[in-house]
């Protein structure tokens, strides 16, 4: 706890370490959990397969737990 799943278009790999790095450090500061329990994955989807895998495949489907949707901060009665 917690694990956080990062899907994004292509990146590269020093791009995708200083991301996980924040939010590592995040994680330690406002959480409260122990580096130990942190694991973050990062996943590149390709810019022509995003609606379909992402916005339809997920996002859709967990509309109800997204904390932030299309940029726009939502609270947890949504």
């Amino acid at each position: 706890m917690p694990y956080i799943a990062i899907k994004g278009f292509p990146k590269d790999e020093e791009t995708v370490k200083k991301v996980a790095e924040r939010i590592n450090e995040t994680l330690l500061e406002l959480w409260g959990c122990q580096q130990k329990d942190i694991s973050i994955s990062y996943e590149a989807i390709a810019p022509e397969k995003w609606d379909e895998q992402i916005v339809r495949g997920e996002v859709e489907a967990k509309r109800d737990a997204m904390v932030i949707l299309n940029g726009e901060r939502r609270d947890a009665t949504h």
